[in-house]
């Protein structure tokens, strides 16, 4: 499971990397960092979280991926994979 970390949207990019097999994702309006493993991209309820922020903010982000849910609708995903 990821671990939050809450962050204004001007910190976006401030952090340090995620480790290797590992991504960043930003949750809801909070923008509550997780950093998730990459194995998740193959989830099909995670991939359905993709393709609604791809809807919601496009393809083109200046910082990491965003997505359009709750921090506990996230959660709750994760738990599950």
């Amino acid at each position: 499971m990821g671990k939050c970390e809450m962050q204004t949207r001007g910190e976006l990019g401030q952090k340090k990397r995620a480790p290797k097999g590992h991504m960043v994702v930003y949750v809801g309006e909070e923008m509550c960092r997780f950093v998730v493993p990459i194995s998740c991209l193959k989830n099909p309820q995670f991939q359905r979280l993709l393709d609604e922020a791809a809807q919601v903010y496009g393809f083109h982000s200046n910082g990491g991926i965003m997505l359009p849910c709750s921090p506990s609708t996230f959660i709750r995903v994760v738990k599950l994979i």
